[in-house]
C-alpha cells in the first residue's frame, strides 16, 4: 500500500511516503504562508524528482494543516453573520463570564467573531423537550438574509434555541438561506454540534462558519493541485480527535480539524509507545512556531470535548479559561503554547527577557536562516550555544549563518541586558523551556497526574533539542526520541483511521434513567454513524463502535465521559456511575458518592478497524533528498548553562550511536538530539533513542 502524509506547520512542511517496496522516505521543505498548498506541491515535486514517489500508485493521502488555526489566531476568516432566536443575539458575547487573568486590568475579552450588527434575530421558539412554542416566522429569515447580504457577509451561522432536540426550524432556516443566497456558506448548529448548552453550541457553529470558506478554498486548491500531478487517491484530513475524514467532509465541518497537525503527532506517539511497551507517555512536539504536549494513558491519547483557540495557552479543560474562542468538538487533549524554534526573543518594558508568542515563521525566519530575519529567535540561540550545527541544517540543504545569529542576539538581548553572548543565548533557551513547562503541567499536574510517572516522547524539528532541559524542569526521567522525529507528525498521519464522533443530549438523573430510552438513542447514533462511515467507504462490518455516557454531579457545569457497552441496563448504568466517582476522584481530587449524578449526553466514537501496521524502524526510514549524505560527525563546543558550562561534545549520527553517557549531540536530517552531561543514552532495535536522566534528577 502506497501512502503519503503531509503536515503543514508555520515554518516547515513535512512529507512522509511509505510503501512496501522501498520503505519510508521523508522530506522537509519551507512552508509557503501565502498559499500553504504550494509548499506541499513543491515537496511532492521534489519527491517525484528523487524517484521515491509515483503519484499514480498512491492509495492513501492524509493531510494535517494549520490553516484553520491560523485564520482564528489572525482573525482572517470569513465575514460572518449569525441568525438566532429572538432574544439570544448576545449569547456569543456574554459567554461564560470567565477571565483567564483575574488581576490583569489590561486584559480584554476576545472580540466576538460576529459583530453585534451582524447577529440577527428571528421569531421562533422550541421548548427544551422539542415542542414548538412559537412557529418560525419565515419573513424574519428572509429579512435577515437580505440584511446580511447587504452587509457583505461570506458565511452565515444558524443557531436556534434547543435545536439539538428538534432541528425542524433550523433546517427550514438553512433551506431558506440556500434558496435566497446559494453562493453563501452556511453552518447550522444541528449539523455542527447537536448538543445542549447555548453558548458553546453558538460559539462552535460561528467558528465553523468563520473558517469554512478559508478551509474550503484551501482544500479545494490542494485537491486540484494533487490531481494535476497525477495523485488521484481521495484526500483524507486529520481531525482534532485523532481520526481522519474525507476532505469533502472537512470542508463542511472544519471546526473538527482545528488541532489537525498536533493531533497527528499524538497518534504517532501512542503507536510508538504500543510498539515499545510504554503505555503512559507525555508526547512533546516542538516545531518552528508552537510547542504541544499531550497525555497518553494506557496507550490511548487523552481526549477532551472542548477547546479554547486563540488564548495564550490553547488547550482543552484547563484551570483558567475564557481567553480564546470556545470550540466544543471532540479533540485530543493538547496543550499548545507559542514557543517554537522560530519564536522571537525580546525585552519587555520592565527589562525582562521574553520569548514568543510571535514567531519568525518561515518568512523571513530566524536570523541564522539568512532570509532577511533580524530579530533573534530560539533557533538562533541554539546555534550560538552549539546545540545546532553552526553551518547547516537538513544535512546541508539549509545553510546556517552563525554570525547573523550572534549579531542578532548581541544587538537585541545581550547588549541591552549587559550579558555575555552565550549567557543571553542560554537565557533565551531557558525562558522558552520555562514557557513550555506550562504545557506539560497543563496535561499532567492540572488533572491530577505526576509528570514523573510518564515517559516523554519528543519529536518535531526542535523537540529533541529541548527535550532533556524541559524534562529536567518537569522531573521526567525517561525520554524517547523516535526515528524520523523531525517529521513525526507527518509520520503519525499514516497510523490514523477513519473516524467520526456523534452525540445526543439526554439530561436525566442516573438513578432514574430509562435504559430503554438510552438504548434507542444509542441505536439512532449507530444508524447515523453507519451512514457516515458508508459515505467514507467503510462497511459496517469493518467499523468499531465505542459508546460513552457523559456524567456529572447534579449542579455541575462540566461532565466526564465514561465508557459503556451495549445494551445499556440498570446494572451497566450503575457501574458507569461508580466509574464516574473513581474518575472524578482521580481528575479533581475528590468524589461524592452520596450526591445525585446526571447523565447529560450519550456519545459514540466509530472508527474503521485497524489496517496494515506501519513499522517504525530507523533502518527503513530515509530522507527523500540529501544534499550531503550522512551529514558531518565529529566534535564541537556546546554550552550547557552554569551547571556544566562549555563542554567539548561529540557529534554523532543516530545509526552509529552506542550506549554511552552525555554530553552528546546526535545530528540527523530532520532534527538534532541534545544529551546533557551525565545522562545515559542508548539506541534500541527500532532505532529510537532513549535518554535516561535519572542520574541528574
Amino acid at each position: 500500500m502506497h501512502q503519503i502524509g503531509f503536515d503543514v506547520g508555520g515554518t516547515f512542511t513535512d512529507l512522509v511516503v511509505a510503501d512496501g517496496r522501498t520503505g519510508i522516505h521523508t522530506l522537509k521543505v519551507l512552508s509557503t504562508p501565502d498559499d500553504y498548498s504550494r509548499g506541499i506541491l513543491n515537496g511532492v515535486a521534489q519527491m517525484v524528482g528523487a524517484g521515491v514517489l509515483r503519484p499514480g500508485v498512491i492509495d492513501r493521502m492524509v493531510h494535517a494543516f494549520t490553516v484553520a488555526t491560523n485564520a482564528l489566531l489572525t482573525r482572517t476568516g470569513a465575514r460572518v453573520g449569525l441568525i438566532t432566536t429572538l432574544g439570544f443575539r448576545d449569547v456569543l458575547e456574554i459567554g461564560r463570564l470567565r477571565m483567564p487573568q483575574l488581576y490583569n486590568m489590561d486584559w480584554d475579552k476576545p472580540v466576538p467573531l460576529v459583530r453585534r450588527a451582524l447577529r440577527l434575530e428571528v421569531r421562533e421558539r422550541m421548548s427544551a423537550l422539542g415542542e414548538v412554542i412559537e412557529p418560525l416566522h419565515e419573513e424574519d429569515v428572509s429579512a435577515a438574509v437580505d440584511a446580511l447580504l447587504a452587509d457583505g457577509v461570506d458565511s452565515i451561522a444558524v443557531c436556534l434555541l434547543h435545536s439539538y432536540v428538534n432541528a425542524a426550524h433550523e433546517r427550514r432556516v438553512v433551506d431558506l438561506v440556500r434558496a435566497r443566497a446559494p453562493q453563501i456558506a452556511v453552518s447550522a448548529s444541528f449539523q455542527v454540534l447537536p448538543e445542549i448548552r447555548e453558548f458553546e453550541r453558538t460559539s462552535t457553529t460561528v467558528v465553523n462558519a468563520f473558517i469554512k470558506p478559508v478551509v474550503d478554498t484551501y482544500l479545494g486548491a490542494l485537491e486540484r493541485g494533487l490531481q494535476r500531478v497525477g495523485a488521484s487517491a481521495p484526500l483524507m484530513v486529520m481531525q482534532s480527535a485523532g481520526g481522519v475524514m474525507k476532505a469533502a467532509t472537512a470542508r463542511q465541518l472544519p471546526a473538527y480539524c482545528i488541532e489537525s497537525g498536533p493531533a497527528a503527532g499524538a497518534v504517532g506517539a501512542a503507536a510508538l509507545g504500543r510498539m515499545l511497551g510504554i503505555p503512559n507517555i507525555i508526547a512533546f512536539d516542538m516545531g518552528g512556531t508552537t510547542a504541544k504536549a499531550c497525555l497518553i494513558e494506557n496507550g490511548e491519547p487523552r481526549l477532551t470535548d472542548q477547546l479554547e483557540v486563540g488564548a495564550a495557552l490553547n488547550a482543552g479543560q484547563r484551570l483558567l479559561s475564557g481567553g480564546g474562542y470556545v470550540v466544543r468538538a471532540p479533540a485530543i487533549d493538547l496543550a499548545e503554547i507559542g514557543a517554537g524554534g522560530g519564536s522571537l526573543a525580546w525585552i519587555d518594558a520592565g527589562g525582562a527577557l521574553r520569548v514568543g508568542p510571535k514567531s519568525a515563521s518561515s518568512v523571513p525566519g530566524p536570523a541564522c536562516y539568512g532570509r532577511g530575519g533580524l530579530v533573534p529567535a530560539v533557533t538562533d540561540a541554539n546555534v550560538v550555544l552549539g546545540f545546532l550545527n553552526r553551518s547547516h541544517l537538513l544535512d546541508g540543504a539549509m545553510p546556517i549563518d552563525h554570525a547573523a545569529a550572534e549579531a542578532a542576539i548581541q544587538r537585541d538581548i545581550a547588549g541591552p541586558l549587559n550579558m555575555a553572548l552565550h549567557e543571553a543565548a542560554y537565557g533565551i533557551h531557558e525562558v522558552a523551556n520555562a514557557t513550555m513547562v506550562r504545557a506539560v503541567q497543563a496535561v499532567t499536574s492540572e488533572i491530577g497526574r505526576a509528570p514523573s510517572d510518564f515517559t516523554m516522547i519528543a519529536f518535531g524539528g526542535s523537540g529533541p533539542v529541548h527535550a532533556a532541559s524541559l524534562a529536567l524542569h518537569a522531573g521526567i526521567a525517561h525520554i524517547v526520541v523516535p526515528p524520523a522525529s523531525g517529521v513525526f507528525s507527518a509520520f503519525g498521519l499514516l497510523f490514523t483511521r477513519i473516524e467520526h464522533r456523534l452525540v445526543r443530549t439526554c439530561s436525566v438523573d442516573a438513578a432514574l434513567a430509562d435504559a430503554g430510552k438510552l438504548n434507542l438513542l444509542a441505536t439512532e447514533l449507530q444508524r447515523e454513524a453507519g451512514e457516515l462511515m458508508l459515505a467514507e467507504g467503510v462497511a459496517a462490518a469493518d467499523s468499531e463502535n465505542h459508546f460513552l455516557l457523559d456524567l456529572r454531579y447534579r449542579g455541575q457545569s462540566s461532565e466526564l465521559g465514561i465508557p459503556v457497552g451495549l445494551p445499556l441496563t440498570a446494572a451497566t448504568i450503575q457501574q458507569a456511575t461508580q466509574d464516574f466517582h473513581t474518575e472524578h476522584e482521580r481528575t479533581y481530587g475528590y468524589h461524592s458518592p452520596q450526591e445525585a449524578t446526571q447523565i447529560v449526553n450519550v456519545r459514540l466514537r466509530v472508527r474503521a478497524c485497524a489496517g496494515e501496521a506501519i513499522e517504525v524502524r530507523a533502518d527503513r526510514i530515509n530522507p527523500a533528498v540529501r544534499e550531503r549524505a550522512g551529514g558531518v560527525a565529529g566534535q564541537r563546543r556546546v554550552y550547557f548553562g552554569q551547571r556544566w558550562g562549555w563542554q567539548d561534545t561529540p557529534v554523532v549520527r543516530r545509526e552509529t550511536l552506542d550506549a554511552t553517557t552525555g554530553p552528546l549531540v546526535i545530528e540527523e536530517y530532520d532534527t538534532t538530539i541534545v544529551v546533557p552531561p551525565g545522562a545515559l543514552v542508548r539506541r534500541d532495535a527500532t532505532g529510537s533513542v532513549h535518554i535516561d536522566l535519572t542520574p541528574l534528577l
